[in-house]
């Protein structure tokens, strides 16, 4: 497989192992109606709750991302014969993130009711209660606002961190310069990055889990985190992701979506500096150049 393929599957489980504890506080942060995560966090088994998901399925979410931007981006390039461009990054980074909707939607969801339960739950327990329960449909609740969240997100992802290291200073040396030079300013550019995605999408961060974490509120025995000011256990359908978005900003104001960003920033400068330092190294290793 291409080299960006392998690099962009080891840096996107390698994130996911570095950034899953504060992961963990912001979802259930999101998923809470009393703006506390409620379940204990004191222990290693609570840090790595829900990590065996996103471990799998965010590397080859990662993966399929940046072969898809890459392709894209230069599919871009030669249609409009520009040599490079923040606009084709943009619509390459939206594009490749509307191809990963396919593996992030079910990753995402076995792992927000993994992290959101009361009590300890596996990703493989979760995953194997939403097939028996709704088969292969049930890992797509809240799909489309997923979709429309990594499309945008993405399209800024890619910009910020190609406008990022356009304006990073650079100084005249002999040949191309090694990665231990450019670790600097790929560590810092990577981490505005994920901070530059994560405020552009975070509202639908929040509807996203809120609508795939639904579920625990008609869970008998599972003590779901979800404590509603007014329980509709009576309710057999689930709400959409309007009517989710909508029951919030009554219930809570403008404020309830951007519960844990805080969290969530500090999260992704971590995660995205680790995770860009990782791809562009390993890319280096395989013998190619970033672009």
């Amino acid at each position: 497989m291409s080299a960006d393929f392998w690099a962009g599957y080891l840096s996107g489980a390698l994130g996911i192992v570095v950034g899953n504890p504060l992961d963990l506080i912001k979802v259930r942060l999101q998923a809470s109606n009393t703006g506390t995560t409620r379940a204990p966090l004191h222990t290693t088994a609570a840090l790595t709750t829900g990590t065996a998901a996103p471990i799998m399925g965010y590397g080859a979410l990662n993966a399929l991302l940046f072969v898809s931007y890459n392709r894209c981006e230069a599919g871009l390039n030669e249609a409009f014969s520009v040599k490079e461009s923040l606009t084709s990054t943009w619509l390459a980074g939206a594009l490749g993130g509307l191809a990963t909707w396919v593996v992030s939607a079910p990753t995402e969801l076995v792992k927000c009711r993994a992290q959101a339960s009361r009590t300890p739950l596996s990703s493989r327990a979760v995953a194997w209660r939403v097939f028996k329960e709704q088969g292969i449909r049930g890992f797509y609740a809240g799909g489309v606002v997923t979709a429309l969240r990594d499309s945008i997100g993405y399209g800024f992802y890619f910009w910020s961190y190609q406008l990022a290291t356009g304006l990073w200073p650079t100084t005249e040396q002999d040949g191309p310069p090694s990665f231990r030079h450019e670790a600097p300013k790929v560590l810092l550019c990577g981490g505005i990055a994920g901070i530059a995605t994560w405020a552009s999408i975070f509202p639908l961060d929040v509807i996203k889990t809120r609508v795939q974490t639904q579920a625990l509120e008609f869970a008998t025995e599972a003590s779901p985190l979800l404590d509603h000011d007014s329980r509709h256990s009576h309710r057999d359908k689930r709400s959409g992701a309007w009517q989710v978005a909508k029951d919030a900003y009554r219930a809570h104001g403008l404020r309830v979506f951007f519960r844990g960003f805080g969290v969530c920033c500090a999260r992704a400068f971590i995660v995205n500096a680790v995770q860009w330092a990782a791809y562009e190294a390993i890319m280096r290793e395989l013998g190619q150049e970033p672009k």
